[in-house]
């Protein structure tokens, strides 16, 4: 195994782990709703009256700030898919099944649910990763040789 050192960034990463955190725990007090992105944008396919604004205007936000970190820091992303569109279709459906029968994502489930000590979101969090490590091992090590 190889460390990729150019893509080894803690101190970015653990400031935006921070902000993620800080806007999470705002987000609960000042709204009162966990900040789990499938249940926000599962609103959206099925909206209620007067709760699609603050859904959109948050996928909004998420969406545009690739475009706004390269705007105001010049910071271009890199992205880097080696699957064909079949393969990231299926996974878009997998992860989008398993968010509906797990009552969440990893943002729901991983980041508040587990800040605020609940089990069911332990228990979901340690499911999804562990379902992650064994899906890359077997595609990487036993599948692709």
């Amino acid at each position: 195994m190889q460390i990729d050192w150019f893509s080894f960034t803690p101190v970015p990463s653990l400031l935006g782990g921070m902000i993620l955190g800080v806007a999470a725990a705002l987000y609960v007090f000042l709204h009162g709703r966990i900040l789990g992105i499938s249940g926000i944008v599962s609103g959206l396919l099925h909206p209620q009256a007067g709760d699609s604004a603050w859904r959109l205007s948050l996928v909004l936000g998420l969406l545009s700030a690739p475009f706004l970190a390269l705007l105001f820091f010049g910071i271009y992303p890199v992205i880097e898919i080696d699957s064909d569109w079949l393969a990231i279709g299926i996974a878009g459906l997998l992860v989008g099944f398993g968010a509906q029968y797990g009552s969440g994502c990893t943002s729901g489930h991983g980041i508040c649910g587990l800040s605020r000590l609940s089990p069911r979101s332990l228990v979901a969090t340690l499911a999804f990763m562990c379902a992650g490590f064994i899906t890359v091992f077997v595609l990487r090590h036993v599948i692709g040789g």
